[in-house]
């Protein structure tokens, strides 16, 4: 997205026509599993929280939380980045304190096990860390009947990022009621199905076994979508489809989709360039 990528401004995305005193003011940190691996993931929860209302604040450049270092065996460089980032996020609440910033926001679960440690009760004082997708159930957002696919098929990582209700609800809360949860690991287990193929391997038969029965369970009830909510397992789960015909796809993806149409992508960037973004000097 033009205009965000630089590592010396905060860039601030809002819908100047929607401001009003009671908009939120969040801090949206993607992840390289939403920017890298899957950028329609970071692009379609800003676009969500744009038509929402919401000020989003994001950091400078592109930053990793640390996570995959840590969980690599390199505990001192996970340590390094995740400090160098509560050190540049504390700059950001300084130069921000007129914001009040009171919900931090991720799209990715993995993202949410590292962010836990950042103490971002001291750098946004009274904020909250939540993920996208509990944050637009609690703004009400939901496919109507006319909007849902048919039937999905959810799939919870195992790193969920729902933490403050059960996914399951969640899921149900914005895609409708046709949600049933597939359960299982997806095998992809962030970076296992690179390092330990012959163990994920293993775990990519057992999910399948499990997929094939969801299949067979709502079979004969129109369309069926696999939605998730980790960029790792939407990567994961895309292994499987020679075997299932089924794409998996991001429950705010798919929610961005119907609700703001197949163009959404095109039109929010038109949109967000045309006076949507302030780059603060950090």
């Amino acid at each position: 997205l033009l205009g965000v990528e630089d590592s010396n401004t905060v860039p601030i995305l809002r819908d100047v026509a929607k401001l009003s005193d009671e908009s939120d003011a969040v801090f949206y940190f993607p992840g390289c599993g939403s920017e890298r691996l899957y950028s329609q993931i970071g692009l379609a929860t800003m676009a969500m929280l744009y038509h929402a209302g919401a000020q989003t604040v994001l950091p400078p450049g592109y930053l990793c939380c640390g996570y995959p270092q840590t969980a690599g065996g390199e505990e001192a460089k996970g340590q390094e980045i995740s400090t160098d980032n509560q050190v540049l996020f504390h700059r950001i609440a300084n130069t921000l304190n007129y914001m009040d910033i009171k919900t931090v926001l991720v799209s990715c679960g993995t993202c949410m096990d590292q962010l836990l440690h950042y103490q971002f009760q001291k750098i946004f004082p009274g904020c909250r860390l939540l993920d996208i997708h509990e944050y637009l159930a609690e703004k009400g957002f939901s496919l109507d009947d006319n909007q849902q696919a048919g039937t999905y098929i959810y799939h919870d990582p195992c790193h969920t990022p729902m933490k403050t209700q059960q996914p399951i609800n969640v899921a149900k809360s914005l895609l409708g009621d046709n949600v049933i949860l597939s359960d299982r690991c997806c095998g992809e287990s962030g970076t296992l199905a690179v390092s330990r193929p012959d163990i994920s391997t293993q775990l990519r038969y057992r999910k399948l076994e499990e997929l094939n029965k969801n299949i067979d369970t709502v079979s004969g009830n129109g369309e069926t979508k696999l939605v998730t909510s980790c960029p790792a397992c939407q990567q994961g789960l895309n292994r499987y489809r020679g075997d299932t015909g089924m794409t998996a796809e991001y429950i705010v993806v798919e929610l961005c989709k119907k609700t703001l149409g197949d163009n959404w992508q095109k039109q929010f960037i038109e949109n967000v360039t045309k006076g949507g973004i302030e780059n603060v000097l950090l």
